[in-house]
């Protein structure tokens, strides 16, 4: 992990935020159900950390190994722009993305939780582990949050990169009277 100024550095050239789903924006644990779906739990304060984020002009997406309708539910009410689902090559759907949003390598932060993630997190500008991410996921990683994935990991993730961007406290004024 590098030093917290390195760090700061890194965020504040980011302009997308891309993240796996289970282990990142979910504890990683599925339920599935007799219809055939899943059942996931997503915390308030990852989803309102997206919120602040889109509200600042950024944009977000989800590259998913899975396919689940509850995750397409959630990107849908957050506001998050892209979503690859089954995504068995992530690597294939993060150069989609990246052309389709026309950002580069250098604007991009990836958050990922397993091994699966990696290659993505080495092409980051800022690659980032959730606090429960198997060992290998952190040692690839600029940042590990203090958070596990699924309860408000995503969130710290934006501040940071609000915060990197001096973006943090105007966002923070509807909120907060001074």
């Amino acid at each position: 992990m590098e030093h917290l100024r390195e760090i700061e550095r890194r965020a504040a050239r980011i302009k997308l935020l891309l993240m796996d789903c289970d282990g990142v924006l979910t504890d990683g644990r599925i339920e599935l159900l007799e219809s055939g779906d899943e059942k996931k739990s997503f915390h308030v304060r990852d989803g309102h950390g997206l919120v602040l984020f889109h509200r600042a002009g950024l944009i977000s997406g989800i590259i998913s190994g899975r396919t689940s309708r509850a995750v397409v539910m959630r990107a849908t009410d957050l506001g998050i722009k892209y979503v690859h689902q089954g995504a068995l090559n992530k690597t294939e759907a993060f150069d989609e993305i990246l052309k389709e949003a026309n950002v580069e390598e250098s604007e991009v932060a990836f958050v990922g939780d397993d091994v699966t993630d990696i290659p993505l997190m080495l092409r980051s500008e800022l690659a980032v582990a959730v606090a429960d991410s198997v060992e290998e996921t952190r040692a690839a990683a600029h940042y590990v949050t203090q958070l596990p994935g699924g309860f408000g990991a995503v969130r710290e993730v934006c501040e940071l990169i609000l915060k990197a961007q001096g973006r943090w406290s105007d966002l923070m004024e509807r909120y907060i009277k001074r």
